[in-house]
Formats: structure tokens, sequence, C-alpha cells
């Protein structure tokens, strides 16, 4: 049975020597909902060194709604290049400025049933901007969450959709914001897709290992 409070628990604090996944490190700095929104739009399929550069270069450009609202998409395109998908990307964050502009007046809504209208937003970054940008509880439910929870055995889904809704019924809701922040960093550093450190992995006694092929030592 996985003991998840336990779980998520020790590795909080073991991952506090990893690097800082960019949208997290952004709320930090400064919880403005603008940047944690674009940060995360950005953020899709892309390294997190690949987001934080792209980010502060747009940033740089476009520091408010109003300003990437009126930027070409080319330039847009240009600024945020080489992020995954960057010529959608730019076309999507125009729009959602416009959006944002005509319709929120300028601000950004704090509920997951308006986030997921703006263009290039779906669940995982609505549920990721109300956590980290709003500090309200939301599961955030990525590849990294997806994957470790069905190798632990708390869940048995077949999409990251499933697993969020999953959790939502199951997870203890004090763990709702801290759970995308934990598994992304322990899934980059440790238990990762291909060849996961089993062997120096603080929880490698109690974990159920489910379809996992650690690495060879």
């Amino acid at each position: 049975m996985v003991n998840i409070g336990r779980y998520l628990d020790s590795l909080e604090k073991e991952v506090m020597k990893y690097r800082v996944p960019v949208v997290d490190l952004i709320g930090v700095q400064s919880r403005d909902s603008y940047r944690v929104l674009i940060a995360t739009i950005l953020s899709s399929r892309t390294k997190d060194e690949v987001t934080a550069e792209a980010s502060t270069r747009l940033f740089n450009r476009a520091p408010d709604i109003d300003s990437l609202a009126k930027m070409p998409t080319a330039e847009i395109g240009d600024l945020i290049f080489p992020v995954g998908f960057y010529n959608t990307k730019a076309v999507h964050l125009q729009q959602t400025a416009r959006m944002l502009k005509d319709i929120y007046r300028g601000e950004i809504p704090d509920s997951i049933e308006e986030l997921v209208n703006l263009p290039g937003v779906g669940r995982k970054t609505a549920n990721l901007v109300l956590a980290v940008a709003f500090d309200k509880p939301a599961i955030c439910v990525d590849t990294h969450v997806h994957r470790i929870m069905n190798i632990w055995g708390y869940v048995k889904t077949k999409s990251p959709l499933e697993t969020e809704m999953a959790l939502r019924k199951k997870l203890p809701k004090k763990y709702w914001k801290k759970v995308n922040r934990v598994l992304v960093a322990f899934g980059q550093g440790k238990c990762k897709p291909v060849a996961p450190h089993c062997d120096d992995c603080i929880l490698e006694s109690d974990c159920a290992k489910i379809n996992v092929i650690p690495r060879k030592i």
C-alpha cells in the first residue's frame, strides 16, 4: 500500500537539492500571474533551461499583456525560439493577450473553466497557473506526475487526464499544489523515463516499480 503522504513529504526534502522547475521559480520570484501563464505555455514540450531563456527574452520586450497583444507574431516567434512549436505558440500568445484585454480587462482569470478557453491553455497549464500564481488547490498532471503515480501503483490510469481525475478523488487536498512541483523535479532528476536511478532513490525499498527498467550499474 502506498503511503502517499510519506512519499511526497520525503521527496519534497529530497528535491530541494535539485533544480527548481522554471514555472515554480517564476512563481516564487514574483507571483505575477501574467508571467506564470506565459512561461507555462512556453514550457510545454520544452526543456526548463530553454523556457527560462525564452521567457526572459520575451518579458524584456513584452513585460505586460498590452505590449504582448501589440507585438507581431513573427517577433514573438523570434523571441521565444527554440521552444517547442514556437510558431504555434507565438500565435497562441498573441491571441491569448488580446482575449485577456478584450474579455478579461487585462486580468488573468483564476478559474480552470476560464483559463482553458484561452488559446494554447489546456488543463495542465490551467491547473499550474491556479496553483503557482493564485495559490489555489489544483492538481497539475504532466507526464512525470502521470508516470510516477502509476509506477508507485497509487493510480492505474492511461492518460494524464485520467490521472488528474483519479487524484482529485484520492489524493489528500493538502498535497494538491505540491504534487507537480515535487514530482516534476523528481522525474527530471532521479525517476527518469529511461533508466531511472532506482539504486540511488530514497524510495527504492518501498516503490512498486511497476513497468520500470532501472539503469544498469
